[in-house]
């Protein structure tokens, strides 16, 4: 790669940080070694990355040959990120230390969808979350929001949001006037992957699928290490997919997409009306926990759906693992064992192993890693 002096040195920096970040605290000694750099370039980069408080030394452990070099580390509670994943109703909200580590949460109501009432509950989540971490303003390294639909990340361009009716709105821009401080946005799928890729199941594979089965269902490809968002940012849509041709209607206006037959709302859609009377997600689960059969064949079905589609996707793409997270990961085996069989079924070669990687602040989380990822990626820079 073709570069200047400053290039140069956040390549290195990158290239140290991210060594840190995948072995844990090591000496700047055995970072010369790994990374092929000279002890005096390790020295350089260390003492800047430690002015920037990006990284520390940890205490050095004794051993019986005497006392073993300092170790180096990322300050991973020096800075804070800002998660917030857009909903239909209400934001999910997160503030975390680089590790995305989550040390304050709340979730903010939000009756006015607009673009401007979603920036309002932003800026005044943000307070409030600081204020239960008991940090400072001046910690925040960046806001990262997730939206579900279309998003170019490198403009801070929603291109369309179908759940809240926008099109070509430059998101990151006018949060980052409101805010004062970067933001990086993208859909919701691509942040859960991202956080996948940094600390999550996927952060010891170059290509992985993370896939989510929730309100919706998505699939996000990290290829090479890097998220595929394709050329025009739409990727991944693995909920889009016709599953019943003609057949029930999406969020998205077309008609027999795979979430519309298999997400969480198709589920108690269903249940409802085998059951004949309305009920909630609460009363679904309690019907799965009691072993309900009604409720476990539409498990079942929605999970051989689900299987049938991934299995294609895998015979296209070769994915070491698959990390499967959304809130549908609490029903567990139970769609889990269909959705495996299903996918058996249909693959061609390779069979990748399924991961489960989900806790409820996984979303929030996901949004927050769109700016903890800046840190180790020298090649992004926030938008607006």
């Amino acid at each position: 790669m073709r570069g200047n002096a400053s290039t140069s040195r956040a390549l290195n920096r990158r290239l140290i940080l991210n060594l840190l970040r995948n072995r844990g605290p090591i000496s700047r000694a055995e970072l010369a070694l790994v990374t092929g750099l000279s002890p005096a370039a390790v020295t350089f980069v260390v003492t800047e990355l430690m002015d920037d408080t990006l990284v520390i030394e940890r205490q050095a452990v004794a051993s019986t040959n005497g006392r073993r070099p300092t170790p180096i580390d990322i300050n991973y509670e020096a800075h804070l990120a800002l998660g917030f994943k857009l909903n239909r109703n209400n934001i999910a909200c997160v503030l975390t230390d680089l590790a995305t580590t989550p040390l304050a949460t709340l979730e903010a109501q939000v009756p006015d969808t607009s673009p401007e009432g979603i920036i309002q509950a932003i800026e005044t989540a943000i307070p409030r979350l600081l204020a239960e971490a008991r940090r400072d303003e001046k910690d925040i390294m960046g806001i990262g929001v997730s939206i579900p639909g279309e998003i170019d990340p490198k403009k801070g361009i929603c291109l369309q949001s179908p759940r809240f009716g926008w099109r070509n709105l430059p998101f990151a821009e006018l949060l980052a006037q409101r805010v004062h401080v970067p933001v990086w946005i993208d859909d919701d799928m691509n942040a859960f992957a991202i956080a996948q890729k940094l600390f999550g199941a996927g952060r010891n594979h170059r290509n992985f699928a993370a896939l989510a089965i929730g309100t919706g269902i998505g699939c996000s490809l990290v290829l090479n290490g890097e998220i595929y968002h394709g050329s025009n940012s739409g990727a991944g849509k693995l909920g889009h997919i016709t599953s019943v041709p003609n057949g029930a209607l999406c969020e998205c206006g077309r008609r027999g997409c795979l979430m519309a037959h298999a997400a969480e709302p198709a589920m108690l859609d269903e249940y409802e009306r085998r059951r004949g009377k309305p009920i909630s997600r609460t009363d679904f689960v309690g019907a799965v926990e009691s072993g309900d059969e009604t409720a476990l064949a539409i498990l079942n079905e929605a999970g051989a759906r689900i299987g049938r589609h991934l299995a294609d996707l895998v015979n296209l793409f070769d994915p070491e693992v698959i990390v499967v997270g959304g809130e549908a990961v609490q029903f567990g085996e139970a769609l889990l064992t269909p959705l495996r069989a299903s996918m058996e079924e249909f693959l061609f070669f390779s069979r990748p192993e399924l991961l489960t990687d989900w806790v409820p602040s996984s979303w929030a989380r996901g949004a927050a890693a769109l700016a903890t990822q800046s840190i180790f990626d020298f090649e992004r820079s926030p938008s607006g």
